[in-house]
């Protein structure tokens, strides 16, 4: 301890720069300079002022004055069962002859001679307690030196005959006689002959204790141990220190009996209980499926990732997932251990889960030659006025020859040129060479929209069913019919759709008891197109033409059906309208078939045969994308390729490849030239690399085939005017490397900043709300997917009256490197000094369970601009505020969260909501049968519920 004093009573001394006399007093140390008066056998402890003596360990006193204590004075003895010797500060327990000190220090124990050369004796050796006896075999007595034996004679009263009578010695005396003698510790007994054991000789037998009597040697025990039924043996007893028993102990005719419970052995000494390692291979890993963690008396296991441990708490089961509600927003498919989420066609994944509408016409105009209109799983190519849409739903048709130039002058830069340039230059005979394609072809003259024709008919007294037509019954019947009308159209037009509907309804007549009629409509819809006019009738003349001939078929066709003759033709079979429906025969629409007693449409790839009555597969060279319907479609190849079934045009065979069109975008097909690519097949042009810029190659597939001055890494976007490469801006994404565009986000969703290189950057930013009254979810967004950042979501929970809210955080994730700048805090309001129930700012894997100190949650999760994560769903449940001991005592006991199988049920989303179910309505708990509660919870976890709700709900039994 260092001190400055300043004599002079002034400014603090400042020695180092002015001449002012200090003084500086440095405590001494008196413990370590050997300046205290402390005794020899004492401590001295350093104190800030001074110093304390204290006597060392063994002796008594004040420090000054210390002084031995002797142990073995109390009237224990010191522990010690035989002698013991007090030294300086300490004290030793030794034992009698025979006996050996215990491994405690205190106890004494038998030593057994005749371990050691057979005690020394020549035959026989016998153990006693505290010491051992010599004896001959029949035929030799004990010789004087008691080890050795002397063979035995019959002759006369002597010390070597076998009947000299004397129990330890014989001596021969003057007279020739016999005279007995006793060993040391031993007395002559009154008969002369015997010889009695006293307390000098092997403690008298007695392993503590002994004491002599009339009737010989009495022993004793130290107190801590009880005599034995031998009279001799001193045995621990579990009533002093448990018998020195680790756990269980029992007391036994011969002494204590130590015991281990389940999950421990007993070691060697019989005192002590070890642990046992049942996750050691030769316990074949506990039994456990997956993994084993040894614990204190027993063990755990434990699963892999997406799986759950069953209730005999040794087997995993894999956890399905997509049983859960709200896993995924399309499809689910779950495998061992995990799952996919998978989106419908139209949509993209983002968020892990959710499924958001591609914006298709981001990802280079979707590819259309015109506009492009997104939808939702879709999207759309629109052509403009006067050109219909291309079979392959992105070209438009009707088009004049459009050229195409590229000029080339030696190794000069490729220059696209206009159509009008080419004209011109080459007039005048430029000395260049020209390279000129015809890429597009587009008719000046204007297509004239179909004419469509709707008519609605009523058919008296019939129930209105469209169904083939009986051909027998046709054949018989002279009623004249009429086919579909007059055909309206001759080779100037042809019908592209027809569609009939029919309806009945029930029309009450006049008067209450007039019964009421069927009454059906059929509604008749045709649409036309018309080839191209002749000189002597343009296209108004031939569309007027035809509006005059649909009205006349549709005047005919409502005369045939008020005379109830009416039924047309199409595809080969002839549908008429029932008059009477068959009984108990289940009719089906048109285009479809009955099967396992159900009316099934025909798939696409196929069509409705009338002549066989089933469905039929496209034959090669047509294709059908609809079902239900009476014919396919001819392909417009005319090669006749293509496979049967064919679903859509693109099966149909004999396309024009990727890096290739044609006018139709079928074979015989042309590469696209330099300077342009076309990634798709069945195209009628290619799209131009833009900017001047060439391909390394004719037929390229890609705009990565076009030679740009800049590669653009992912996050980019190459721009053809500038030549630069330009961040993708936020709310778009590109992935690859090389690209002319940039992919918007999919659905509701925007990127926390530009330059996005995957759809994963995309994150949905909706959060808040008020939630349900009685259970809901409290959940990041983008959720299971990482939150955006600079978000502010706040949530309410107000519960009916008389309800609190118990709230179950499974785990939360939130990244503690942007010092706290994502936090999820639970309080009463949004006040900031409101009662708070929860707060928080990092990952925590391990559940917890809660309730709130208000009536009413308000929550609120801010996340800023740095690290994002996973985030959480919290799920929670209002209860009734009478049961509000009970759920704390529940939540609040270490119990719940101490297992790992219990904390994995507070994870498990099926689990949680029949706990929910226990915790908000505890009587509930009553209507799970035990079987019901042992397949879904460990025994365990039901222990300690059934404990808590049973004492707070039949508090008197």
């Amino acid at each position: 301890m260092y001190s400055v004093v300043n004599k002079y009573n002034e400014q603090p001394p400042r020695c180092a720069l002015v001449l002012v006399p200090c003084v500086i007093s440095i405590e001494a140390d008196e413990c370590s300079e050997g300046t205290d008066d402390c005794h020899i056998d004492a401590l001295c402890q350093n104190t800030p002022k001074s110093f304390n003596c204290i006597c060392k360990p063994g002796y008594k006193g004040d420090g000054k004055q210390c002084e031995d204590m002797d142990e073995c004075e109390n009237e224990y003895n010191g522990g010690c069962v035989h002698e013991c010797i007090n030294i300086p500060g300490n004290y030793r327990c030794t034992c009698y002859d025979g006996f050996m000190l215990a491994h405690d220090g205190h106890n004494c124990l038998d030593v057994d001679e005749c371990m050691d050369n057979n005690g020394g004796c020549q035959q026989v050796c016998v153990n006693t307690m505290g010491s051992y006896e010599c004896m001959c075999k029949q035929g030799f007595f004990l010789s004087d030196n008691q080890h050795t034996c002397i063979h035995r004679s019959d002759d006369g009263m002597n010390c070597m005959n076998k009947d000299h009578g004397c129990a330890h010695i014989c001596r021969e005396t003057p007279k020739g006689g016999v005279a007995c003698e006793c060993r040391p510790g031993f007395e002559l007994a009154k008969n002369q002959r015997d010889c009695s054991l006293t307390c000098n000789y092997g403690n008298g037998g007695c392993q503590h204790m002994c004491d002599d009597t009339d009737v010989g040697p009495v022993c004793g025990c130290h107190q801590k141990y009880a005599l034995h039924s031998d009279s001799k043996t001193c045995i621990e007893t579990c009533a002093v220190n448990n018998g020195g028993c680790d756990r269980t102990c029992k007391d036994t005719a011969t002494g204590v009996r130590c015991s281990c419970p389940v999950g421990f052995t007993l070691q060697p000494d019989g005192k002590t209980c070890k642990d046992i390692d049942e996750c050691q291979e030769a316990f074949n890993n506990g039994g456990c499926d997956h993994f084993c963690k040894n614990t204190v008396g027993s063990f755990e296991c434990s699963c892999q990732k997406g799986h759950k441990l069953l209730t005999d708490e040794r087997t995993c089961q894999d956890i399905d997932e997509c049983s859960f509600e709200r896993t995924c927003d399309h499809t689910c498919v779950n495998y061992p251990g995990s799952f996919d989420c998978v989106c419908q066609e139209g949509y993209t994944l983002y968020g892990l889960t959710h499924c958001g509408d591609i914006d298709e016409c981001s990802i280079n105009n979707g590819s259309c030659e015109h506009s492009c209109v997104n939808t939702q799983g879709g999207y759309e190519c629109l052509c403009p006025p006067g050109q219909k849409l291309h079979w392959n739903k992105k070209d438009c048709t009707g088009k004049h020859l459009n050229i195409y130039c590229l000029v080339r002058s030696g190794d000069q830069d490729k220059t696209p040129v206009r159509n009008s340039d080419v004209i011109r230059r080459m007039s005048k005979g430029h000395p260049l060479v020209y390279i000129c394609v015809f890429l597009l072809y587009v008719n000046e003259d204007t297509l004239p929209p179909p004419i469509k024709q709707k008519a609605r008919f009523k058919v008296k007294d019939a129930k209105c069913h469209l169904r083939p037509r009986n051909k027998e019954k046709h054949r018989e019947t002279s009623k004249p019919v009429l086919q579909g009308g007059p055909l309206p159209c001759t080779d100037d037009c042809q019908v592209t759709f027809v569609n009939l509907k029919c309806d009945s309804s029930k029309k009450r007549r006049r008067g209450r008891k007039s019964p009421s009629k069927e009454v059906s409509h059929i509604t008749a819809e045709f649409e036309m197109e018309m080839k191209e006019a002749s000189d002597s009738c343009n296209l108004l003349c031939v569309r007027e033409r035809m509006k005059q001939r649909l009205q006349s078929a549709m005047r005919t066709l409502r005369k045939s059906i008020n005379k109830q003759q009416f039924y047309i033709q199409f595809s080969g079979t002839e549908y008429e309208v029932a008059q009477k429906p068959a009984l108990h025969v289940e009719q089906c629409s048109t285009g479809q078939v009955l099967r396992d007693g159900k009316c099934v449409s025909c798939g696409v790839g196929t069509y409705y045969s009338g002549d066989h009555d089933q469905c039929v597969v496209c034959p090669p060279g047509t294709y059908q994308d609809t079902m239900g319907q009476l014919s396919c479609e001819p392909c417009p190849s005319t090669e006749g390729q293509g496979i049967a079934g064919a679903k859509n045009v693109s099966q149909c065979g004999g396309q024009c490849p990727a890096g290739q069109y044609s006018s139709d975008g079928f074979r015989p097909c042309n590469p696209c030239p330099l300077g342009s690519f076309q990634p798709e097949p069945g195209r009628v042009l290619c799209f131009s690399c833009g900017g001047g810029l060439m391909t390394k190659y004719e037929g390229s597939v890609a705009f990565r085939d076009c030679e740009a001055k800049v590669h653009c890494a992912p996050g980019h976007h190459y721009n053809s005017s500038n030549h630069r490469c330009i961040r993708c801006p936020a709310g778009t994404y590109q992935s690859e490397f090389g690209q002319n565009y940039c992919i918007t986000c999919p659905g509701n969703t925007t990127t926390d900043f530009d330059g996005a290189t995957n759809v994963s950057h995309c994150k949905n930013q909706v959060c808040g709300g008020e939630l349900g009254d009685f259970t809901g979810f409290i959940e990041s967004p983008n959720y299971p997917g990482d939150y955006p950042s600079n978000v502010d979501c706040i949530w309410t929970i107000n519960p009916p009256h008389k309800r609190r809210i118990l709230i179950v955080v499974p785990e939360i994730f939130l990244p503690i490197e942007d010092e706290c700048g994502d936090v999820l805090v639970m309080r009463k309001s949004a006040l900031p000094t409101s009662i708070t129930t929860y707060e928080t700012c990092q990952t925590y894997e391990r559940p917890i369970a809660f309730t709130s100190r208000s009536r009413k949650l308000w929550i609120q999760f801010k996340s800023n601009e740095g690290n994002s994560g996973k985030g959480f769903q919290v799920p929670y449940v209002t209860y009734d505020e009478d049961y509000q001991q009970l759920i704390e005592d529940i939540v609040r006991d270490g119990r719940l969260y101490a297992s790992e199988n219990h904390q994995e049920i507070l994870k498990d989303k099926k689990l949680i909501k029949a706990l929910f179910d226990v915790l908000a309505h505890p009587q509930n708990y009553f209507r799970y049968t035990a079987q019901e509660s042992k397949d879904m919870f460990p025994r365990s976890f039901i222990k300690l519920l059934r404990s808590k709700v049973t004492r707070f709900l039949r508090p008197y039994k």
